[in-house]
This record gives C-alpha cells, structure tokens and sequence, in this order.
C-alpha cells in the first residue's frame, strides 16, 4: 500500500521567533518513504536538522513577523493490513533489561509513575506479567478516559487524567506509559499519523496522534490505549520519555495557530 503523508501548520508571529518541529517521519520508517520528506516553508527560510537524543529528526529555524506557514509532504509505503498483535512476549527482570531501557522505567514531566505506583500495583499487580498485563492497562485506561477535545489542555499529567477521567490520545498515552512503567515495564511515549484507513465512514477530521511502545521479549512491542484497536498505516514520526519530549513545534515565543491540515491518504492505483 502506498499512503499520502503530510502536514500544513501557519502561524501568525507578532516578530522574528525561533521554532522546532519535529514533523518528519522516524528514521525506522524512513527506507519507506519513496523520497525525502523535507520541511518547507512559506516564505522560505534556512532551516537546519538534527538528531535529538533519542534519535528523532528536528529542524529548527526562525520564523520571520506575520503570517508563517510550513509543513511536510510525502509518499510511504506501508502494509495493507491491519497490525498483528504479538500474544505472547515474556517480561523481563528489571536486572535483566538492557541499560538502554532503564530510561523508560523512571518518571516523567508527565509520566508520574512514582505517584501511581500504589495505584497500578492495586489495579494490576494480579494480572499474568507481559504482554496480558499491558493489555489489561491499555483496556482499562481506554474505559477510564473519555475522549473531549474540549477539554484538552497541554499541562494534563497522567495523574490528572487519571483523576478526571477525560482527555485526548496524549492523555490515554500517558496514563498508560504511566502505569506500565510502575509495573516496571520499560514504555516510551510516541506520536505520528494513525489513518483511519479500512474502518468504516464517516472520518473524523485528520490529526496526528499518540500512542506507546512497551520493551517485552527482547524488542519494543506498539499498544494504542486510545483506539485499543488494530490499524492500517500506523506511521511513527518520535519517540521519548513523554510529550514534553515530542512536541510537533516548540516556539520561542509569542504565535497564534492560523490553520493546520494533517493528511494520510490511501493511493489508489
């Protein structure tokens, strides 16, 4: 299956105001891509690249004073299928894991596994270890949260999602990373594009979203506490400790959102 990838944001900056976005597809994926998928702007300015320290690719640049739009556009191949989930992956001994992991097992801005910890060991600590165990987590925070872009904010912690039971994919992510890693199940936060590719219309308007990687039998295993379900053209744009982490664009300063367009199209042949 070949997918039509991409993203348009405009900002409207009161002066000159430094960004990082972060909106490229991850390197994992990048032998997917039929050609680069550059960032580019309107009007153009420099834009330079780098690796964070988890790997992801950022372009950080300087927006100039008034109306200022960039994006990415792109063709991936991916499989025509729905994801297949692994039904049997057995958990380590937090001796046992490798160093590169241990990161994955400590609290985050957003992330409060030690404030949880009681609270997950309650819920979970009865269920059978690996990946039943992250199951029991994803099903029980996709019942806990309900779903309100209304009510969305960019400070809501795990913990507060847990108290008020609402939310958006960032907040299922994050309660669920939360609890696994007080469960001492390495996790780490990711964000790309989910297409609503294969399930039923109408669709919702594009967006990206978040989901996380749990590290299980020797390798790092894709759960989605908010769809809680299989899909088709999962595509991974970063991954880290949580969003403070991951955010699509870090602006230095004052900006108003104008307009933002996330596009993940089948081609038909």
């Amino acid at each position: 299956m070949r997918i039509h990838i991409g993203c348009e944001m405009s900002f409207d900056f009161p002066q000159e105001t430094p960004l990082i976005a972060m909106l490229n597809v991850h390197y994992s994926r990048a032998s997917d891509l039929e050609r680069p998928d550059f960032l580019t702007s309107n009007p153009p300015v420099p834009i330079e690249s780098y690796r964070d320290s988890f790997g992801n690719w950022c372009n950080r640049f300087v927006a100039p004073p008034g109306r200022f739009t960039f994006g990415t556009d792109a063709v991936i191949g991916a499989p025509g299928t729905f994801e297949m989930s692994e039904l049997m992956a057995w958990q380590h001994e937090v001796r046992d894991l490798p160093a590169e992991t241990l990161l994955f097992l400590l609290p985050s801005r957003f992330c409060e596994s030690d404030l949880l910890a009681s609270e997950a060991w309650r819920l979970f600590g009865h269920t059978p270890l690996g990946i039943p165990r992250v199951q029991a987590v994803c099903d029980f925070v996709h019942n806990h949260i309900v779903f309100n872009y209304g009510n969305a904010r960019p400070t809501r912690t795990a913990a507060e999602a847990y108290r008020e039971q609402s939310g958006v994919c960032r907040d299922f992510a994050h309660l669920a990373v939360t609890f696994c890693r007080a469960l001492n199940i390495p996790t780490r936060y990711c964000t790309g594009y989910i297409s609503d590719i294969g399930m039923p219309k109408p669709w919702s308007s594009m967006d990206f979203a978040a989901w996380m990687e749990v590290y299980l039998g020797g390798r790092w295993h894709v759960f989605d506490p908010r769809n809680n379900a299989p899909r088709i053209g999962r595509i991974l744009i970063a991954s880290g400790r949580d969003a403070a982490d991951v955010p699509l664009t870090h602006i230095f300063g004052p900006g108003t959102l104008a307009g933002f367009k996330v596009w993940t199209d089948e081609i038909v042949e």
